[in-house]
């Protein structure tokens, strides 16, 4: 047995040990490094994420207000801008009405179809004498007219409109407007069979629905006297439109009118009046505009 205490079965191995501590430095600096890397990159990441969070929110503020801006935008337009659909029924006549007490027709006294200048789209003014122009909220008629027995469309066809002022007078009629011809024309169809006029919303007068008259003539050479008019009929609003209109200053007395009657109540619509009911976009404002199809 050997009892030496520096026997190489006794004595440490230096290279050994000092491989070991260098191991064991090694292991720990990379454990150091990388529990300070995964550090670093958890805090990279919780600071990402933060940002994407912060980011988020800033976007979802914006689209809130973008959309409470648009919501806003939207309510601040006309509640009413399709206020009617009409009657599409192309091949069914038109109900016939009464002209009325002021045609200007040559019926009823003064005849304005023989009168130059009568042809025209824009009945707003007088002409002749006068050339006043009628007050109120602009008003654009289209109007295309059919024949009832085959739909297609009346070429060459001619329609004579008049209406009241917006104080519910009638030209050449009234005392207020007796020198007056105003908002009184006549327009050829188009190969369409359509056309159109510029004029005002007319006013409600008592007892009556507000309404437009007209004529229609098989030719624009025929348009000289009623005798010559193949339909007599009235074009009816909306109630939404004429309340649209009626709130402008020019219709002081045909708001309260409009309120004492209605279409189920008025004398001439109140057999029926889907098709000669017309539709009715645009606002007081910028000006409306009335479209009717029809068939004679």
């Amino acid at each position: 047995m050997n009892l030496n205490p520096h026997s190489p079965e006794t004595e440490p191995d230096a290279d050994a040990s000092f491989g070991d501590r260098r191991r064991f430095l090694q292991t720990a600096t990379l454990l150091v490094l990388g529990g300070a890397t995964t550090a670093l990159l958890g805090s990279q990441a919780e600071a990402a994420t933060k940002a994407t969070s912060k980011t988020t929110t800033k976007q979802a503020k914006r689209t809130t207000a973008q959309k409470s801006a648009t919501s806003k935008a939207a309510g601040s337009q006309p509640a009413t801008t399709l206020v009617k659909a009409t009657s599409d029924a192309a091949n069914v006549s038109i109900p016939s009405e009464t002209g009325g007490p002021f045609p200007a027709d040559g019926t009823n006294g003064a005849n304005v179809l023989t009168q130059t200048g009568v042809v025209r789209s824009d009945v707003r003014s007088s002409f002749g004498a006068s050339t006043t122009t009628a007050a109120g909220v602009l008003l654009t008629v289209k109007l295309v007219v059919r024949n009832a027995s085959t739909a297609k469309p009346m070429r060459g066809a001619a329609i004579y409109i008049w209406h009241c002022d917006a104080d519910g007078n009638y030209s050449m009629y009234s005392d207020a407007t007796v020198n007056e011809n105003y908002l009184r024309g006549v327009q050829e169809a188009n190969a369409d069979g359509a056309l159109t006029f510029t004029t005002i919303f007319p006013g409600a007068y008592p007892g009556r629905w507000p309404h437009i008259h007209f004529e229609v003539y098989p030719t624009l050479a025929s348009a000289r006297t009623a005798a010559n008019a193949i339909k007599t009929s009235q074009l009816a609003f909306p109630e939404e439109a004429c309340k649209l209109a009626y709130a402008d200053n020019s219709y002081r007395a045909s708001s309260g009118n409009l309120a004492g009657t209605s279409l189920a109540r008025d004398n001439v619509f109140r057999d029926g009046w889907k098709q000669q009911l017309a539709t009715v976009t645009g606002d007081a404002k910028n000006g409306l505009v009335a479209t009717l199809t029809f068939a004679v």
